[in-house]
């Protein structure tokens, strides 16, 4: 919502205050400039970028407008998620949790929260560790550094994605000083023009450096912003159920794990603790 209230403000100022004093805004539409700005921005994208970065960028690109993928009610569903796992591996040890591990689809215990099992690579992220433990993993520390690893490399792949997006925004205003030469070399064709013709010609070069700076800094540069933000938000997702995890692994009771888990939480996300209390004692019996 706040992205697109930012976008259609930027366009109103910037063309609004163009307009005001009798600026024409024909002159404005030049769809060649345009072609060439965001094609050479495309094209770089396509020649700096694997394939895995770009397909990234393709399927993260609406959280600009939606926000990041985990919001308050999903971080209270997950600590309920660790809460009703870790109950029941207590109560009926680690191996009780095979089945759910190894078919999470057909799991009753997932089935109970909708969002995350909705979610396969969250819920994979989480079973993979699970299965450690019916396996016989005991030791939090170990479990730690490969996990810490695994968060390391997602996170790196994200800011990847946030950096490709950067870069574009990095090469616009040149890439609009490109468009206007080719346009003042096009305007040196009709040099024998009159004048009002020579005019609007370079007005027309003019545009695409106008859009190349006005694209890169009021829109594709906070688009970057964004992104990074929302990943970097999803991200918490991730350090709760490895806090989890680890209450879990030394022998916390599911309330104080699930507690570990709530506390790393930035204010925003974290419910307070007697929400998460009673959401948790009115959970559903196993």
């Amino acid at each position: 919502m706040f992205a697109i209230i930012g976008m259609v403000v930027t366009i109103v100022c910037v063309i609004g205050g163009y307009a005001a004093p009798g600026g024409h805004l024909g002159v404005l539409w030049q769809p060649f400039e345009f072609i060439i700005i965001l094609g050479a921005s495309v094209g770089s994208l396509l020649l700096g970028n694997p394939k895995i970065v770009i397909m990234g960028v393709v399927k993260n690109f609406g959280v600009i407008f939606k926000g990041a993928h985990h919001g308050r009610d999903d971080y209270m569903e997950l600590l309920s998620v660790l809460y009703a796992v870790f109950k029941l591996a207590k109560t009926k040890g680690d191996l009780a949790l095979e089945s759910h591990v190894e078919k999470p689809d057909e799991s009753p215990l997932f089935g109970k929260f909708p969002k995350f099992s909705s979610d396969h690579h969250t819920r994979t992220f989480f079973c993979d560790y699970l299965r450690l433990l019916t396996l016989g993993t005991s030791n939090a520390h170990e479990l730690e550094s490969i996990i810490d690893g695994e968060l390391e490399a997602h996170h790196k792949h994200y800011h990847e994605i946030s950096h490709a997006v950067a870069l574009m925004s990095d090469a616009m205003p040149a890439l609009g000083i490109v468009a206007a030469v080719l346009g003042v070399i096009h305007t040196m064709g009709s040099i024998t023009e009159p004048p009002e013709v020579l005019g609007h010609l370079i007005g027309a070069a003019l545009v695409g450096t106008f859009t190349g700076v006005l694209i890169s800094y009021a829109f594709v540069a906070p688009f970057s912003r964004n992104m990074q933000l929302c990943f970097d938000s999803d991200h918490y997702y991730f350090m709760a159920i490895k806090a989890g995890l680890l209450g879990h692994m030394q022998g916390y009771a599911p309330q104080v794990s699930i507690e570990f888990a709530r506390k790393i939480l930035p204010d925003e996300l974290r419910p307070t603790f007697q929400e998460l209390e009673e959401t948790v004692t009115n959970l559903p019996p196993d």
